[in-house]
């Protein structure tokens, strides 16, 4: 698992995604998601909007991210 600091209290699902490098751009964000291959705190997540917070775990494959906030 690896964590990703954010720079606020929020980041958007896709952002983090992106930010994170699971994804290259945000198209392949939304294909991913589309597809139910994402998990967020054990629950596939299909919404790209969807607001992460300190402690948030993603799963895409076999990689898992954990969301930390430096605010």
């Amino acid at each position: 698992m690896r964590e990703v600091e954010i720079s606020d209290d929020m980041i958007r699902l896709g952002q983090l995604l992106k930010l994170s490098g699971l994804v290259e751009h945000g198209a392949e964000a939304k294909d991913v998601l589309e597809e139910g291959l994402v998990m967020v705190n054990g629950a596939v997540e299909t919404r790209r909007g969807r607001q992460l917070v300190d402690g948030d775990e993603i799963v895409l494959d076999d990689e898992i991210v954990r969301v930390v906030s430096a605010a």
